[in-house]
């Protein structure tokens, strides 16, 4: 754990640090701080509230509209209390522990011929932090596609992310960020 937040916050030290220098050599480059919402889907759903988060993303445009995008930040989803059976058939009300990660993502964005719109597909690691189970535990692989509008410096991005660990952990964000 203390290792993924050592790499997170090295990333996001050398990318500010740099960010001024690239600028003025890399005429794409951009980085500002995002926030997201996510709402559980599926199985996921059932066991956890909406979550939030936040971090900083970069951007750095390629050629014929494509670009490379990361981001490094933190996620919270709070547990649900919800029903089960135990083996006797008794009904028995359980909480879900919360979920508290690390995700990191890099990713691929394609701007189409409207310059304001552009699709994304992410992939990284989440990396649970602060769990008692072994479910929350480790690090879970990221998959994420979305579709968004940049205006200016203000992106706005919907999308739909899976968590890869002992099964599929699914939400749709909406995320929102800044760029200088």
């Amino acid at each position: 754990m203390l290792k993924t937040l050592y790499t997170a916050g090295l990333f996001m030290a050398a990318t500010c640090m740099f960010a001024g220098k690239a600028k003025a050599q890399l005429k794409g480059f951009s980085i500002g701080p995002y926030a997201e919402i996510g709402t559980p889907v599926g199985d996921f759903k059932d066991t956890h509230n909406a979550g939030f988060g936040g971090g900083l993303n970069a951007d750095i445009k390629l050629i014929a509209g494509f670009g490379v995008t990361g981001s490094a930040g933190f996620m919270y989803f709070s547990g649900k209390s919800y029903d089960i059976f135990d083996i006797e058939g008794n009904r028995v009300t359980v909480k879900a522990e919360s979920i508290k990660a690390l995700p990191v993502r890099v990713g691929l964005k394609y701007k189409f011929g409207f310059p304001l719109l552009y699709v994304k597909a992410e992939g990284g690691s989440a990396t649970f932090v602060g769990g008692d189970s072994d479910a929350y535990k480790g690090t879970a692989a990221i998959f994420a596609p979305g579709i968004g509008i940049r205006v200016l410096g203000l992106d706005v991005e919907g999308k739909y992310e899976m968590w890869f660990k002992d099964g599929t952990s699914g939400f749709f964000g909406l995320k929102a960020s800044y760029h200088f």
